[in-house]
């Protein structure tokens, strides 16, 4: 195992906080950066972090050029607030219309390649309570300052609200350290010294991420991290401490529902490898119980796991983006 990529790839927020630094390099590379946020019902947390990331990295640091939403069908405000506050907000379903219609953050995600104009895209979940600037150019750090890293992810200490006010010292990060860690364990050792592989903020290179397969659901983060090793080797990973992130807790068999299609997304990842070979295909339908009026009742969670293909293979991106033809395996 590379133990030296722990001390050598693992950064502190505070390390990028010459802002000014980070404008110059990317004014020097001619790079262009865009945040986007995935949304599906967030109407009381996307205001802050439209507001701050707008006040603090677009005019007061000119880091940012643009911040888009891209919204799974909210049946609240969430895309009137943040359309009201500047961001551009779009649809999923409206973005390349002729293909089948999807829903999950990772199809978000993948189409928000579609619409952003950065080099540098910028991911970060839109329910953070505690949202801090940090988020953003802590990630982008890594990107602007070192030609080898092409993708940053961020770790925290994840407090837990509990109600209005109080937070637990420790918690969250449960499925890491059940599902995703054992295997990272079992498979591929040097990942594990990624802190919190599931963790919803990270950073990259259009480069890259327009090139690897993305996952319509929560299986995203798993397979970005393995086909980038795969493809990049882990040098070209880096982590940063944000140092602390307050979000929604979510209850255990929400987080088993996860953890269904996480493992489902890992062992195709291992089948394509050669690593494991599967004797059938696996089942789509996550089973666990409701207690209902006359016993226990199945409550059957159903995951299509569809992957989009890299987008660099859908000749309407190709065109707007001028890029030449790719093959997959290059």
């Amino acid at each position: 195992m590379n133990s030296n990529w722990l001390e050598k790839n693992t950064f502190h927020y505070s390390e990028f906080k010459d802002i000014n630094r980070l404008v110059e390099e990317k004014e020097r590379k001619k790079i262009k950066i865009s945040l986007c946020l995935p949304t599906l019902n967030e109407e009381k947390t996307i205001a802050k972090e439209i507001i701050i990331m707008k006040s603090e990295l677009m005019s007061r640091y000119p880091l940012l050029d643009e911040i888009v939403v891209i919204d799974s069908g909210s049946s609240d405000r969430t895309m009137e607030i943040a359309s009201s506050y500047g961001a551009d907000v779009y649809k999923a379903d409206d973005i390349l219309p002729k293909l089948e219609k999807f829903k999950g953050k990772g199809e978000n995600l993948w189409k928000a390649l579609y619409i952003t104009k950065g080099d540098i895209i910028v991911y970060l979940d839109a329910d953070i309570k505690n949202i801090h600037h940090r988020f953003v150019y802590a990630l982008v750090g890594p990107l602007l300052l070192f030609d080898n890293i092409k993708y940053s992810k961020g770790f925290y200490d994840r407090p837990i609200a509990k109600g209005k006010k109080k937070l637990r010292p420790t918690g969250g990060g449960r499925v890491t350290e059940l599902v995703i860690r054992p295997l990272f364990s079992l498979f591929f050792p040097e990942l594990t010294q990624i802190i919190q592989p599931l963790s919803g903020e990270y950073a990259g290179y259009r480069e890259l991420f327009e090139k690897i397969p993305f996952p319509i659901g929560y299986g995203i983060e798993t397979s970005i991290i393995l086909d980038t090793y795969e493809k990049w080797g882990l040098d070209v990973i880096a982590q940063v401490d944000l140092e602390r992130r307050v979000h929604r807790n979510q209850d255990t068999k929400s987080l088993g529902k996860m953890s269904f299609v996480i493992l489902k997304t890992f062992c195709k990842r291992l089948a394509k490898l050669g690593l494991a070979e599967l004797k059938s295909d696996v089942f789509n339908e996550m089973i666990q119980y409701k207690l209902g009026k006359d016993g226990y009742l199945p409550d059957i969670y159903i995951d299509k796991s569809f992957e989009r293909p890299p987008i660099i293979e859908i000749s309407e991106y190709r065109e707007k983006y001028k890029k030449t033809a790719w093959v997959a395996d290059e």
